[in-house]
């Protein structure tokens, strides 16, 4: 096998088509074929499954698909380190955010990096953080941003800032809970609400099933949906009330369709985590862009744009 066949596998196992890895890479169909069959032939195998809705790896195309990234990975900080070891990073970077993440910082990250990373071509994709997860462990993007800190032998995860939670309501108070005067509500209080929430397992609905079991409460969850924007759509109608982070709801706030409550006994919060693969050498390029995720979290947090963060503590030596 060579590092073309290894590019060409990749590209059908992602694409989970002959034509639409041929579309991408520019390559006749038929050649691809060919390749995959050579590939076959060599190792013994079959490397892909066949069917009528178009292929996927199979087990020993899952080993091979594995190997194939980190070679041409490693291929990759090659070249680069060879060529361009002393010049300013250039390449494709891919990161990973959860939707109330990337709708705060994909715009600032994606400006500085045109300022100060101009070779860099940043690609950023947007899922929930158990999703960006399985991203990072399989290869499929260099950097996340993740809610769960998460070290082991192939990923390790740095805490960049904590972010407070808080309840969320509409405008006109709903009969059957009415909200008490002030800016505080405690936590007793909150799990009473018809609670508007991401079904089980999602990480937030877990933190506060989590919270409520360690001081004794239950909430009273009246929908479950997996949607940010549905949760408040659907406060904002009336239909409840629901726990956010503060960003994901700050241009309700300001709009005035929605009103929030900071929480108290016990004050919720999440840790939001960089991570990035062990088992890989990072470019400078990947390098960077980590880098400049950092500076750009504290920009925002510390200007005052992402409101309800803190940073982490810091390290005792």
């Amino acid at each position: 096998m060579d590092l073309r066949q290894l590019r060409y596998f990749i590209a059908i196992a992602e694409q989970g088509s002959f034509a639409k890895a041929a579309a991408v890479l520019n390559v006749a169909q038929p050649a691809l074929s060919n390749h995959v069959r050579n590939m076959e032939a060599d190792l013994k195998t079959p490397l892909l499954f066949r069917s009528p809705l178009g292929v996927i790896a199979t087990e020993a195309g899952e080993i091979l698909l594995r190997h194939a990234r980190i070679v041409l990975d490693q291929v990759a900080v090659a070249e680069e380190e060879i060529r361009c070891h002393e010049t300013e990073p250039e390449g494709e970077v891919r990161l990973g955010l959860p939707g109330t993440i990337n709708e705060i910082l994909s715009v600032p990250l994606i400006m500085a990096a045109r300022r100060q990373l101009p070779k860099v071509k940043l690609r950023i994709a947007e899922a929930m953080s158990g999703f960006v997860l399985e991203w990072m462990q399989d290869g499929r993007i260099d950097l996340g941003i993740i809610y769960t800190s998460f070290n082991d032998r192939d990923l390790v995860s740095t805490h960049v800032l904590t972010e407070e939670l808080c309840l969320l309501g509409p405008v006109e108070p709903i009969n059957v809970a009415k909200l008490a005067p002030g800016d505080k509500i405690p936590y007793g209080d909150v799990a009473e609400l018809p609670l508007i929430l991401p079904s089980p397992p999602h990480g937030l609905r877990e933190l506060l099933e989590k919270k409520a079991s360690e001081v004794g409460l239950m909430l009273n969850t009246a929908i479950d949906v997996d949607s940010y924007g549905n949760i408040k759509e659907l406060v904002e109608e009336g239909f409840g009330y629901s726990i956010l982070p503060y960003n994901a709801i700050a241009r309700e706030l300001r709009q005035g369709r929605l009103i929030h409550r900071s929480i108290i006994s016990p004050i919720l919060e999440r840790d939001v985590h960089l991570v990035h693969n062990a088992t890989r050498p990072m470019t400078n390029a990947v390098r960077a862009v980590e880098e400049l995720c950092r500076l750009t979290l504290t920009s925002l947090m510390e200007t005052g744009r992402w409101k309800g963060v803190r940073p982490p503590p810091l390290e005792v030596e």
